[in-house]
């Protein structure tokens, strides 16, 4: 598989998938993709509206993408694609309507067979076994929180470390552990914005300018830069 997972479409004070820009285009090559866009995280806007913005910036790499909502047999849409381009926003909506849509089976089946696949935030939400350490609010019940199993850890995008002054409830470390005493054998990345993984025959390395924090259960977090090897979370 070929894998580019991204926390977050957009660093403060820049332009919508700015930061990763670059890593696109490294990652679909130099010959022009039409990806198939799935757009269901985005909530507050059309899905026709969240391809322009998406597009906007993929025709500056020398790509495009296409919605899925647009096609009359989306499932067929998926077995064609020459590239599968998975949109941030409300994980659950995005689960609920990918499984509305039949669209699991047939996407797991076409990134296995080495079609290349981007998600950022939500997007990489679904490559994990489940969506249990997304930080969404649950505004919409999906069939299931099993998603695409693209990796065998899990992780959670746009991670952060604070606990701001005055606030008593739990930080996102404390959240994390909540779930790893539950699931004790997984292991869970947290993936800082600005950063993302690049993950290809059976390697996978760390892009960004932060360090990733991994979480186990039974083990202290550890910090880990982009120079040290991750591979050995394709194991688990």
């Amino acid at each position: 598989m070929k894998l580019l997972l991204i926390s977050n479409s957009t660093n403060a004070g820049e332009k919508y998938l700015n930061h990763p820009k670059n890593e696109i285009k490294k990652f679909l090559g130099n010959e022009k993709i039409n990806a198939i866009f799935i757009p269901y995280a985005g909530v507050t806007f059309s899905y026709q509206e969240y391809e322009d913005k998406v597009n906007e910036r993929f025709n500056e790499l020398g790509h495009s993408v296409t919605s899925i909502h647009k096609f009359d047999n989306p499932v067929e849409a998926i077995k064609n694609a020459d590239a599968i381009v998975v949109g941030g926003g409300n994980t659950f909506e995005l689960v609920n309507q990918m499984y509305k849509n039949k669209l699991m089976e047939p996407i797991k089946e076409k990134i296995a067979s080495g079609t290349p696949f981007i998600g950022w935030s939500a997007g990489s939400n679904v490559a994990c076994p489940t969506i249990r350490t997304t930080n969404d609010m649950p505004i919409v019940e999906p069939e299931s929180f099993n998603v695409l199993n693209f990796v065998p850890f899990q992780i959670n995008p746009h991670y952060l470390d604070a606990s701001p002054e005055g606030h008593a409830g739990e930080t996102r470390e404390m959240r994390l552990e909540e779930f790893l005493e539950l699931n004790k054998s997984i292991y869970v990345v947290g993936l800082r914005e600005g950063t993302m993984l690049w993950i290809e025959n059976n390697n996978i390395k760390l892009i960004g300018p932060k360090p990733a924090r991994i979480f186990k259960h039974g083990q202290e977090p550890k910090e880990m830069t982009k120079e040290e090897n991750f591979d050995f979370l394709l194991e688990n």
